[in-house]
């Protein structure tokens, strides 16, 4: 049977509550009782107080969860969502808690996933209106990036819409043949190409405001919004967005949701904007919408470390280079 702390007490000749004290709290502890404490849990083999116990009796585990809307590969390989992280994490580490990725599928086992999470708060990466697992973190305090904006919780964001439409401006100039590479839809991720969508049937904010910020462009710049081609992908996959291009037909100017989705087409003959300005992006000379991931990351765990949770918009930047102007 595991040594318990009764034990370290009887044998060091202190109280449960002074061994509690010498890990937990070592300030409050003489540095000889510390030391005896410690000496003696070693040689009885005590490791010190178990941590879901400690978990119990505070409520608190010292953890705040990100719930991730994709692939758990994606938090790795997508240089924003990584760089998201990032900046939730140095968060963490000044705030000295710990970090648990929720990737969510889609699936019926989803809410239970996230609800069963041993975490103190949820940090919850943009997902759909309809998404059942925002019920289950709103019982915790939980910020959500990106969107949707739920009751009770935070919101770190940016204007998508008015950045959507700045940087349509400058890559639909003059167009007659203009284009959009989408996000999905909605978390059902279903690939089409479509003409004119109308934004609001968008359940996921990001692509929503996105679609309507490029409408109101195109729109002041005298083009028909239902007669535009918008290639919805599944996912923000630069593969996907290459290959299915074609389906496009012939194009002038195309504005895509993502710079690594623009930097996967095949270059020349049209215009081109992507978002995010990644790392490639002025290399290429890509027109783009600045934003810092990282630092709407750091922002969104800093009101949970804070408790105040609010409604944050986040700065953005159009930056034109020569994609624009081809």
């Amino acid at each position: 049977m595991p040594v318990t702390m009764a034990e370290v007490a009887a044998a060091a000749g202190v109280s449960v509550m002074t061994v509690s004290y010498a890990f937990s709290r070592p300030e409050r502890v003489s540095a000889g009782t510390r030391e005896r404490v410690h000496r003696v849990a070693r040689e009885l083999g005590y490791a010190g107080p178990d941590p879901g116990a400690r978990a119990l009796r505070t409520r608190r585990t010292g953890t705040i969860g990100v719930v991730l809307g994709e692939h758990l590969t994606y938090a790795f390989e997508d240089p924003q969502a990584t760089r998201f992280l990032a900046g939730v994490a140095s968060v963490c580490v000044s705030a000295g808690l710990g970090l648990t990725l929720i990737p969510v599928t889609g699936g019926p086992s989803d809410p239970a996933r996230v609800r069963e999470a041993a975490v103190d708060g949820y940090v919850v990466w943009t997902t759909g209106d309809d998404d059942p697992v925002l019920e289950v973190v709103t019982r915790r305090p939980t910020v959500v990036f990106g969107g949707p904006a739920v009751p009770g919780a935070g919101l770190v964001t940016i204007d998508d819409r008015a950045a959507a439409e700045a940087v349509g401006r400058a890559v639909f100039r003059g167009a007659r043949r203009p284009a959009v590479v989408s996000f999905p839809l909605s978390r059902a991720r279903e690939p089409g190409l479509l003409h004119g969508p109308d934004p609001a049937t968008a359940s996921f904010p990001v692509t929503r405001h996105r679609l309507a910020g490029y409408r109101d462009a195109l729109v002041a710049l005298g083009v028909a919004w239902t007669d535009v081609p918008v290639l919805v992908l599944a996912r923000n996959d630069p593969a996907e967005a290459a290959s299915r291009f074609a389906d496009l037909g012939a194009v002038d100017a195309v504005a895509a949701m993502g710079d690594q989705v623009a930097l996967a087409l095949p270059r020349g003959g049209f215009r081109l904007s992507g978002w995010d300005d990644a790392a490639g992006a002025a290399e290429a000379g890509l027109t783009t919408i600045r934003q810092s991931l990282r630092d709407q990351g750091a922002a969104c765990a800093r009101q949970l470390v804070e408790g105040t949770l609010r409604t944050a918009l986040a700065e953005w930047e159009l930056v034109e280079r020569a994609s624009s102007s081809v």
